[in-house]
């Protein structure tokens, strides 16, 4: 019996022992799987948070959508404070499950666009956040190669690259690789845009003159050509956009579009010339004016012009003027090397000035006469080639009236530059071959950038047939850079769109 009882007390210790182990093995067990569940549950709900705090973050990017939609410059979330702005985000019940910040920052000449960064939390998780930034922006009409809110012809000798946009008409004979839109459905063609309306007089055995630069245009019996027609007492009506080129077959013609209202691009010279005055550079009047070379390593030279070359005749697109636009003396105006205006800020001159050079830096040069009086407004002259030093580099020409390239122009000429003629046009006269039959006649423009000019728009002259006065092939070609990043104070036009999207770290 003792020995019975030893052996029940042997197996009774050893399946306690067992017991216990087991016990431990599965508390041990359990517990990791007790944690290993919370970990996945937090992990779980760090995620669901996560993802929460980023559609809050696109709901505060929405807001301020709506918020611009409706105030379009208010960049204080209608506090007329600073920021952060930081609103509630609420379910569909309305309960407030989150919130999200704002910081937003105000366009400036240096940049279009408006940065608007939003930071979004869940309430359950507020140490949970995503961050998101976006540039939102209006496009530049810097984006046309060529805006201009007259009739315009490009002949066989021009090319465009880049979309272009006219409120008249436009004959198109040249080459183009983007769209080309008219404001007009049909409109009147003028008579040295290879047409024969009023006031132009018919010369039996000679053809069709026109009081424009004695421009002869061969219009025989008054026939218009395909695809205008002849309308009593107007003259040939023509299609809003007509001509030889291939771009209406290609699709490329659009016509009517709506109207670009050129009153409201034009910037405030005002407010140019406050910026100029308080961080910028401001020139006075200095009696004939100026000469700006920009240099490549970001700084211009600054001339006082003290004589210019003797005057010659020239139609200015409504009449024959007797004036010089070249420069025969100049006087460097100390200190040299003058860097360019710091954030972007303009170089206003309040006189005529010419300009050329090798640009390095984002820089707006603005030529204005204020107070506004139409009969002594000034004027921007192309004295040279203007060019890049790099990708970043960017000029922007405001004239108060016309942008003019002079009668001693190069024969071959770049301009890299967006160019604004506020009042008048992006132009050269019309210059008869007896003034000097070198000059006359010039050989190859090359743009690139932007021409935007009110009224009418050429850099050559011709009869229909052979150029009879400036450059006789022209190229011009759009800088894509520009429609979300133009040159510092151009102006903008449409609705806001997104040009970055990014999540912050």
């Amino acid at each position: 019996m003792k020995n019975q009882n030893q052996k029940f007390k042997k197996e009774s210790g050893s399946i306690l022992v067992l017991v216990i182990v087991f016990a431990a093995v599965f508390t041990t067990i359990g517990t990791g799987l007790v944690g290993m569940v919370s970990t996945q549950h937090k992990l779980s709900s760090q995620k669901v948070a996560s993802r929460q705090a980023l559609h809050i973050a696109e709901a505060g990017i929405n807001y301020y959508r709506w918020h611009l939609a409706h105030a379009p410059d208010d960049f204080q979330d209608g506090t007329g404070g600073s920021g952060p702005y930081i609103h509630d985000y609420k379910d569909p019940e309305g309960t407030v499950i989150g919130k999200f910040s704002l910081e937003i920052t105000a366009p400036s000449g240096c940049e279009s666009a408006i940065k608007i960064q939003s930071t979004g939390w869940a309430l359950s998780h507020p140490q949970t956040k995503r961050i998101i930034q976006v540039r939102y922006a209006k496009q530049a009409l810097a984006k046309y190669a060529f805006l201009t809110n007259e009739d315009v012809w490009f002949g066989d000798d021009e090319g465009l690259k880049g979309e272009f946009h006219s409120n008249g008409g436009i004959r198109m004979d040249g080459t183009q690789n983007s769209i080309a839109l008219s404001a007009k459905e049909d409109y009147i063609c003028q008579g040295c845009h290879g047409c024969c309306p009023l006031p132009c007089s018919w010369n039996e055995g000679s053809g069709c003159y026109c009081p424009i630069a004695n421009c002869k245009i061969d219009c025989p019996d008054f026939e218009c050509q395909d695809p205008c027609h002849w309308v009593e007492d107007e003259g040939c009506e023509c299609p809003g956009i007509w001509g030889e080129g291939h771009g209406g077959p290609d699709g490329l013609w659009q016509f009517s579009v709506p109207v670009i209202d050129f009153l409201k691009i034009t910037q405030n010279l005002k407010t140019l010339e406050t910026e100029a005055q308080s961080s910028g550079i401001y020139l006075g009047s200095s009696g004939l004016g100026y000469h700006i070379y920009f240099k490549n390593n970001g700084t211009f030279d600054l001339y006082q012009v003290t004589k210019k070359r003797s005057k010659v005749w020239g139609y200015n697109g409504e009449k024959w003027v007797h004036q010089s636009n070249d420069i025969q003396n100049e006087t460097l105006i100390l200190p040299q090397n003058r860097p360019l205006p710091p954030n972007c800020a303009p170089i206003f001159v309040a006189d005529d000035v010419w300009v050329d050079g090798e640009v390095n830096g984002r820089v707006t040069l603005v030529a204005a006469r204020l107070p506004d009086f139409s009969h002594n407004n000034a004027k921007i002259i192309i004295n040279g080639d203007i060019t890049y030093a790099n990708s970043n580099s960017v000029l922007g020409l405001i004239g108060q009236k016309d942008i003019l390239i002079p009668f001693y122009s190069p024969n071959d000429l770049v301009i890299e530059a967006a160019m604004l003629a506020q009042k008048g046009h992006v132009f050269r006269y019309y210059y008869p071959s007896w003034e000097n039959p070198t000059y006359y006649i010039r050989e190859n423009i090359h743009t690139f950038g932007s021409i935007i000019t009110n009224t009418v728009w050429t850099f050559s002259w011709t009869d229909g047939i052979t150029t009879t006065s400036g450059y006789r092939n022209t190229d011009m070609n759009y800088d894509s850079s520009l429609t979300f990043n133009p040159p510092p104070y151009f102006p903008t036009a449409g609705d806001y769109q997104f040009i970055s999207w990014e999540e912050v770290e």
